[in-house]
C-alpha cells in the first residue's frame, strides 16, 4: 500500500516531506474552475466547497489506485462577508487591495480515499487579519512575490514574505499552508501507516 497525495503543491509536499511522511504525489487531473463554478452555483459555503473539492481529487486518483490510500486536499477563502476569493492569477494586486484591512478565513480540507470510499476526513480553519496596505507596499509586494503567489489561494505565502501583510492570525500554521497536518499525523498513526 502506497500513500499517494493527489496534488502537486509544493507546500503540502513539503510538509509531508518535512514530516517524515512516506508518500507519491500524483496530480489529480480535475479541473477545479469548472467544479468551483459548478458548486458555487448551487450555493456551496467556502467550507463546504474545500470539502468537496478534496474528495473529488482523491477519488479520481482512487479509482486509478486500487489497494492505496490518497490523501485529496483543498484550501478555500472566504471574507466575513461571504465573498469567496481564490488564486489570484494577474488580479494579485486587486486582491491584495480587497483583502487590506480586513479579516479573511481559510478553510484547509483533507479527506483520505480507499477503493474509492472515503475513509477518513478532516477540516480546520484559519482566521487572518490583514493590516492596512499602502499602494507602494502592494506594488513592491507584488513586483517581489508576484510570481510566487499568484496561485496561492489569498496571494500570499505565510512563511515568506507574506508575514508582513498580517496583524493577526488564529489558527494552525500549517492549516494556513493548505493542510491540516497535525491532525493527518494521528490518523497516519492509527492506521499504522506511521510510527506510534
Amino acid at each position: 500500500m502506497t500513500l499517494v497525495l493527489a496534488s502537486m503543491s509544493a507546500a503540502r509536499r513539503g510538509m509531508l516531506a518535512a514530516a517524515g511522511v512516506p508518500f507519491e504525489a500524483v496530480a489529480s487531473g480535475v479541473d477545479e474552475n469548472s467544479v468551483k463554478a459548478s458548486l458555487k452555483a448551487d450555493g456551496v459555503d467556502a467550507r463546504d466547497l474545500a470539502d468537496a473539492l478534496a474528495e473529488l481529487k482523491a477519488l479520481r486518483i482512487s479509482r486509478r489506485r486500487p489497494g492505496d490510500i490518497v490523501l485529496g486536499c483543498d484550501q478555500t477563502l472566504s471574507l466575513d462577508d461571504g465573498t469567496m476569493l481564490d488564486k489570484p492569477g494577474r488580479l494579485l494586486s486587486e486582491q491584495l487591495h480587497l483583502l487590506s484591512g480586513k479579516t479573511h478565513t481559510l478553510y484547509s480540507a483533507v479527506v483520505a480515499v480507499e477503493n474509492g470510499t472515503p475513509i477518513w476526513r478532516n477540516l480546520q480553519k484559519a482566521k487572518l487579519t490583514m493590516r492596512r496596505l499602502s499602494d507602494t507596499f502592494i506594488a513592491d509586494y507584488v513586483e517581489q512575490e508576484g510570481e510566487q503567489v499568484r496561485d496561492c489561494v489569498g496571494g500570499y505565502r505565510i512563511e515568506g514574505l507574506g508575514a508582513q501583510l498580517f496583524t493577526k492570525i488564529e489558527g494552525s500554521h500549517f492549516v494556513i499552508l493548505g493542510l491540516p497536518l497535525l491532525s493527518l499525523l494521528d490518523w497516519l498513526r492509527l492506521r499504522g501507516i506511521m510510527a506510534s
